[in-house]
């Protein structure tokens, strides 16, 4: 069964907390466990930009949760893809704080293919997963070798 992945970001709606953010984390890591999806939603608590990773059903399932949330307005994809590693089999969902200028250059980065490149130009814009890298990569405890957990690939 081969993997897709899904990027998105969107706006939250005035008033919501960090709180907030916390519980429909949390509830979106129930559901998407259930569903076999794993992922990251970044957020200055204005904006946020979310990866998910799955089979093609669960990734489905948590994106009509994610289009009928109330919680967010605008939602814009950023990118689809199917195929390739799994990059986030660290958490079903995890919430994670970002300065907005880190979120809004995740969100103009190159998103096409979600690849990431071999060799990195110092003067290239990150692709939209290089970015998320290196965002997520402080909350990851890593092993040698660029590993996480148990010697799963580091994004």
């Amino acid at each position: 069964m081969p993997l897709h992945v899904l990027v998105y970001c969107s706006q939250a709606i005035p008033g919501l907390t960090f709180d907030q953010i916390d519980d429909l984390a949390k509830d979106a890591a129930a559901h998407n466990a259930i569903a076999g999806v794993t992922g990251v939603l970044l957020t200055d608590g204005k904006r946020s930009l979310q990866y998910l990773e799955g089979p093609e059903e669960g990734l489905a399932l948590a994106y009509s949760r994610i289009i009928n949330a109330t919680s967010h307005l605008g939602v814009i994809e950023l990118g689809r893809t199917e195929g390739g590693p799994r990059r986030l089999p660290y958490w079903s969902m995890r919430w994670l704080p970002v300065e907005t200028e880190d979120l809004r250059i995740a969100e103009v980065s190159d998103w096409r293919g979600l690849g990431s490149r071999d060799e990195v130009d110092i003067d290239q814009v990150p692709t939209g997963i290089e970015g998320v890298a290196q965002l997520v990569i402080p909350y990851v405890d890593v092993g040698p070798l660029n590993t996480g957990p148990r010697g799963s690939p580091l994004l």
